[in-house]
């Protein structure tokens, strides 16, 4: 007879086929929000659907209670030009289920998903317990889980699934993207210029290769500058009027977006102007009991580069989950099979020793 691991196992791993098979890029979910409303209807799990976010409450829900958020998306990227394999045919080979969002995110979405349905029906828990798939994680949406977050109860503290290799990061760099101008004077290219905008550029490129911000975080590092666009010029025989960056600025945890903007609009020597200043870097404690649960699990800490939904959070998150980020976005994306297994049984075992059930823990 099978033990509930196994079935939920089976039952996240075929919802992540289903998923894999259904296109579901940002903005464009309704398909899988429909199939993951039906996964929890199997389980006699009713759930809420604010667009094409889905979200399920604890059977024994106490408004008394903090809260825990179980999160992650269900949206994806497009598929890059050099995958050689369909990306929307879910197939196993030597262990691996390939499929456009297999890793980013779905294995931990289906993952804490499983883990939901096992603690649905549990009484007297610490927390209560919330799972939100949400939509267009990818593109940082206003009907992302930014957008949803005002229709649930206040959050203290949230599981935001992404792949870590089970590993638990307890921070992750914000993100501001700027858009700078070098300006110069226009002029035929016959003609003398001293002030030739693409030549002018050189010392600013140099500039934003060379700054460094004078805090550095001990579980983040350095705040990262990089320029990734550059434009400028429409024809051979005419020196343009000036050059646009776009500068990707990834922050840690020891400055707010505010501040770097702040600083570089001060500092830097073009014209510059952020985007957004909403994407700010997210932390939890390491004494905070969910880490403290994890690391007694021989999890082990770091400090993510990459963004997730936590920039929505204004709470403290933790982003774990099965899967590896390097694989995230890549040709022939994959996560391996024993990896939902071992996140599913993790995430359990987690939340038994964070919602003080320690007894009820699965053998790892």
């Amino acid at each position: 007879m099978k033990n509930e691991l196994q079935i939920l196992t089976e039952k996240a791993l075929g919802l992540l086929k289903d998923l894999i098979s259904t296109p579901s890029f940002s903005s464009e979910e309704e398909n899988t929000a429909e199939a993951i409303e039906l996964w929890f209807h199997e389980f006699g799990i009713p759930v809420k659907r604010w667009h094409n976010n889905v979200y399920a409450f604890n059977k024994y829900f106490d408004p008394s209670k903090p809260t825990l958020l179980l999160n992650s998306h269900h949206d994806t990227v497009k598929p890059n030009k050099a995958y050689t394999r369909d990306p929307f045919h879910p197939h196993i080979e030597d262990g691996k289920l390939y499929g456009l969002g297999s890793n980013d995110a779905g294995g931990s979405l289906v993952s804490l998903m499983a883990t939901f349905v096992h603690f649905y029906n549990w009484e007297n828990l610490s927390h209560n317990l919330i799972i939100a798939a949400t939509a267009e994680e990818e593109t940082a949406g206003d009907k992302s889980l930014r957008g949803l977050l005002p229709h649930l109860p206040e959050i203290a503290v949230a599981i935001v699934g992404e792949p870590t290799l089970m590993q638990l990061a307890v921070a992750e760099k914000g993100l501001i993207v700027f858009d700078a101008e070098i300006k110069g004077t226009p002029s035929h290219a016959a003609h003398p210029n001293n002030n030739n905008s693409i030549y002018n550029s050189i010392q600013v490129l140099e500039w934003f290769k060379n700054y460094r911000f004078e805090k550095v975080s001990e579980v983040l590092g350095e705040v990262k500058l990089t320029v990734t666009q550059i434009n400028g010029g429409s024809q051979h025989n005419v020196v343009p009027a000036k050059i646009d960056l776009v500068i990707d600025a990834r922050v840690n945890d020891c400055y707010s977006n505010e501040e770097i903007a702040e600083i570089l609009e001060r500092e830097a020597p073009c014209a510059i102007k952020p985007r957004s200043l909403r994407l700010n870097s997210s932390s939890i404690s390491r004494d905070h009991l969910l880490v403290q649960a994890g690391i007694a699990l021989g999890r082990e800490t770091y400090g993510s580069p990459t963004l997730s939904d936590q920039a929505a959070l204004d709470c403290q998150s933790l982003k774990l989950g099965p899967g590896d980020s390097t694989r995230s976005h890549s040709a022939d994306e994959f996560i391996y099979v024993r990896e939902v297994e071992e996140g599913i049984q993790l995430y359990i075992n987690l939340l038994h020793k964070f919602l003080e059930k320690p007894e009820q823990s699965l053998d790892l």
